[in-house]
């Protein structure tokens, strides 16, 4: 039996289970995710060759699923979650790696069924003479689709790529570089700074996150800021991070850049 609340909540501080964090390039943010102890770093630019760090590497969907995959063995033979974060770097390069399995799912719609196959002079399907299966043509793009119908289909296949890894994980961190995005505000047109992901999709995955941070330098300091307001995308939920802007490294007098992430991330 449903019970109905008497009074207000309490409101909790918690750690984001969706983390985006983004900046321009050579900024520091693979340093940062480095820094992170227990965390997974799904490697999608094999940026991590000079640093220490628990990497796998991935350049296809298909990748990514057998990482999931194995996380999900990993995790029933220890009896836990495997690792406490898990890191998709850099998530910029997921709409071309989506291209395939959003072709799939266009394919499994009744008006894509016949959408995306080799074909003969004829302009019939040709089928593969081993396999007998459909011949799928490696140059069909559902980005090609006509009035960009092809974009829902990639918005659902990186999205089916970021989300089948938030259950396996208490935070999963998505790393993107930074783009300007042309708006119109009170009639007048001016830029933002946007998470660099396909279409809307930046948008949305941004909307969905606990904490969207900005990664930058200003002389020998490295910060995230989750300061919201006007033109900016910048937010947080969480009580340890909404509206501020957080000191996360710092060079010291060897030249060695110190990474502190405790003040991201709580101790609950």
């Amino acid at each position: 039996m449903i019970q109905l609340p008497t009074e207000r909540s309490v409101v909790e501080n918690y750690n984001p289970k969706l983390m985006v964090i983004f900046g321009k390039p050579k900024s520091g943010k693979s340093s940062f995710v480095a820094a992170i102890d227990d965390n997974l770093i799904i490697d999608l630019e094999d940026g991590y060759r000079a640093l220490s760090v628990m990497k796998v590497q991935a350049r296809t969907a298909k990748d990514m699923q057998e990482i999931r995959n194995a996380i999900i063995a990993k995790g029933k033979e220890l009896h836990k979650a495997p690792y406490k974060y898990i890191t998709i770097d850099n998530a910029t390069r997921l709409e071309e790696m989506s291209v395939t399995l959003a072709a799939e799912l266009y394919r499994a719609t009744p008006m894509g069924s016949n959408w995306g196959y080799v074909v003969d002079q004829k302009g019939m399907v040709v089928k593969d003479p081993k396999t007998g299966k459909l011949m799928i043509d490696p140059k069909a793009d559902v980005r090609q689709l006509a009035n960009g119908a092809g974009w829902l289909y990639m918005r659902k296949a990186i999205r089916q790529l970021i989300d089948m890894f938030k259950p396996l994980c208490e935070t999963l961190i998505l790393v993107c570089h930074v783009k300007d995005k042309q708006i119109r505000k009170n009639g007048e047109e001016m830029s933002e700074m946007a998470v660099d992901l396909a279409g809307k999709t930046g948008d949305i995955i941004c909307g969905e996150a606990d904490a969207v941070g900005y990664l930058y330098r200003d002389s020998n300091k490295t910060f995230i800021s989750f300061e919201g307001g006007d033109n900016t995308i910048r937010e947080a939920r969480p009580l340890h991070l909404r509206g501020k802007k957080i000191q996360v490294a710092e060079s010291n007098d060897n030249n060695e850049v110190v990474f502190d992430t405790s003040k991201i991330f709580i101790n609950k």
